[in-house]
């Protein structure tokens, strides 16, 4: 309950909730208000909305834009908060060893870390897809890849402002093990922030995604909502609904899922609670 007071005050936030809802229902109920096949011809081509019983048109091969986002959506969420939830655990992992250890292991693990940095991360990602097979897995491990430095950075940081503090001292007293005081004591305490940036991670995977199904590197088999802007990129001039309405549906999504985040960021943050 004083989460939801202090995540309330921001009603951008609690805006970007309700919408972000609605999306995840859409993507649940795609099947149900489009139970056929999203990549079946149903109709006339590059029909404008409302026209032929397409209610947001179809594109030039006759297609429902309509079913294609419904679909889409559960395509970008799943790929989304997988990519996330990869990424998130891979950067806590090697941000808790650098930061808790020191020493050699926090050379080599930064050092490491420094190296993905340096890689443009769209242009790796890329690169990744290319080599492997496009798929949603391939896709979903791309983008963990050029994810997970942002993480383990913001993970060591926060690990070596807490190992000092009393209370881990006294579990060194008491004989506890390294990973039990890291999972049990230390993490808990870094929750906050890992969720804040898990949150905006996930907008960014959506784009990400987006984008390699744009350029022709997602799978085919799946509909996307990069691959239907993807394939009305020509058409834009003479049916301007098949780009939009797709394109709309991001920008949609991605900024709810950053209004979700800066309102997680001033319920979770204790020196903006402290302010309030």
């Amino acid at each position: 309950m004083a989460f939801w007071k202090l995540y309330r005050r921001n009603l951008s936030a609690v805006l970007g909730l309700a919408i972000l809802l609605l999306v995840f229902a859409v993507a649940a109920t795609a099947h149900l208000f489009f139970p056929d096949d999203p990549f079946r011809l149903a109709g006339k081509s590059m029909s404008p909305p409302g026209a032929a019983g397409f209610l947001l048109g179809s594109d030039s091969l006759g297609r429902d834009i309509a079913a294609g986002i419904a679909h889409g959506a559960k395509t970008s969420l799943l790929i989304g908060l997988l990519a996330t939830f990869v990424a998130v655990v891979t950067g806590v992992l090697m941000g808790a060893l650098a930061g808790y250890y020191g020493g050699w292991v926090d050379d080599l693990l930064m050092r490491t870390t420094e190296m993905f940095q340096t890689i443009p991360s769209f242009v790796f990602a890329i690169l990744l897809v290319a080599i492997m097979k496009p798929s949603i897995e391939s896709i979903v491990i791309a983008i963990a890849v050029v994810s997970w430095p942002a993480v383990a950075r913001l993970v060591r940081g926060e690990f070596l402002s807490l190992k000092n503090r009393e209370f881990v001292q006294a579990c060194h007293t008491l004989g506890m093990g390294d990973f039990r005081i890291m999972l049990g004591e230390i993490l808990p305490n870094c929750l906050s922030p890992i969720i804040v940036i898990g949150s905006l991670m996930v907008a960014t995977a959506i784009l990400i995604e987006s984008g390699l199904a744009f350029l022709g590197l997602g799978d085919p088999n799946i509909m996307s909502w990069g691959f239907q802007i993807g394939a009305g990129r020509t058409l834009l001039r003479s049916a301007w609904w098949v780009c939009t309405f797709p394109g709309i549906a991001i920008l949609i999504t991605v900024l709810a899922i950053n209004l979700v985040g800066e309102g997680l960021n001033d319920a979770l943050n204790p020196r903006l609670r402290e302010r309030t």
